[in-house]
């Protein structure tokens, strides 16, 4: 199997999501907000079992990572993408295998014999989705894994690398490892934020990171997190922000860093360290409310999309057009999943 490569490495946490509508108590009951995500503290460790109790459950393969990698892999070739992350030997981890397998994505897992698979609790309120998150395995994963005989070649192989931020909270070794490789190799790496914790919680560990990414990706509220933990001027405007993360020092100085943004529904805006002072917006085409089903793994959608595009060769404002073609399937299916049979985005 190692002989077999893949141009795009993705290293992630993988989730099975198990995801509720009709919230709203969940949200009162274990003080969560309607839009977030968030690492599951003691408090709310009932809710998993509250939601298999008391709603009715469905269960999407998730983690962000995975997600935006499945979306990728949508998009490419096959035999294009690779994923690794470290699950438990259970069924949560089996479901996990079939959803790549259907999306022609390939993973190479760590295995934790005798640990669970990490879940995620998706409370959907409107279209809105609160995220909880207990990793369980996940948060198990080795570096060493990406030295083993299953894993360097693949590793040695890849052009591209993606890596969730979500990671830096239990791995950061394992991060740096591939972003420091990419980055002297000329491969090109990127980092999606993942959450406003990450920036307002692992700066330390986010600020280790940067220097070796080439590309960033995030939304609104993330970008404001990074703003108000690094101290820029200006918390909300998006352009100000991607500017200020675009021309932050870079090791690989070769290549300009590309920062994007997505805002929902609103525009999209890009700065590339190249120009760091002629920032693009890109309109987003607004899907009407009825077609919505839900926006849980939209952001991962968009990242999936837009990295396919950058492996297929498109230029970056192609790149954020196949992102939003992604994004807008995703959110009228349930959970991060995308049409079958498969809609040409490219």
């Amino acid at each position: 199997m190692a002989s077999q490569t893949y141009k795009l490495f993705c290293m992630g946490n993988p989730l099975l999501d198990v995801q509720v509508t009709n919230g709203e108590e969940l949200l009162k009951k274990y003080d969560l907000k309607a839009n977030d995500a968030i690492l599951a503290e003691e408090k709310h460790t009932p809710i998993y079992d509250e939601l298999v109790k008391n709603y009715k459950v469905t269960y999407v393969a998730g983690g962000a990572s995975q997600n935006a990698a499945r979306g990728a892999a949508y998009v490419l070739p096959p035999n294009s993408v690779v994923f690794t992350g470290c699950v438990g030997d259970d069924v949560l981890a089996d479901q996990l295998r079939a959803a790549n397998e259907l999306a022609g994505l390939r993973q190479v897992y760590q295995v934790k014999q005798g640990e669970k698979t990490g879940a995620c609790a998706v409370v959907l309120t409107g279209h809105d989705r609160s995220l909880v998150t207990t990793l369980r395995a996940a948060e198990m994963f080795d570096l060493s894994h990406l030295s083993s005989p299953a894993v360097a070649p693949l590793v040695d192989a890849a052009e591209f690398f993606y890596v969730e931020g979500f990671f830096l909270t239990h791995g950061t070794a394992s991060v740096l490892e591939l972003s420091k490789k990419a980055s002297t190799l000329s491969k090109v790496f990127a980092l999606n934020l993942s959450a406003p914790f990450i920036p307002q919680f692992f700066s330390a560990q986010l600020q280790s990171v940067l220097p070796y990414c080439d590309i960033i990706i995030a939304n609104e509220s993330e970008a404001e997190a990074y703003a108000a933990a690094s101290g820029l001027p200006d918390k909300t405007d998006l352009a100000a922000i991607a500017r200020a993360i675009a021309i932050s020092p870079k090791a690989n100085a070769s290549r300009p860093r590309t920062v994007i943004f997505t805002h929902g529904a609103e525009s999209t805006v890009m700065v590339s360290g190249a120009e760091p002072d002629s920032p693009k917006v890109f309109k987003v085409t607004p899907i009407p409310s009825g077609e919505i089903v839900d926006t849980n793994g939209a952001g991962d959608a968009f990242a999936g999309g837009f990295l396919g595009a950058f492996v297929a060769g498109k230029s970056l404002d192609d790149c954020v057009e196949v992102g939003h073609k992604m994004g807008a399937m995703c959110v009228k299916l349930i959970g991060p999943q995308f049409p079958f049979p498969k809609v040409s985005v490219l």
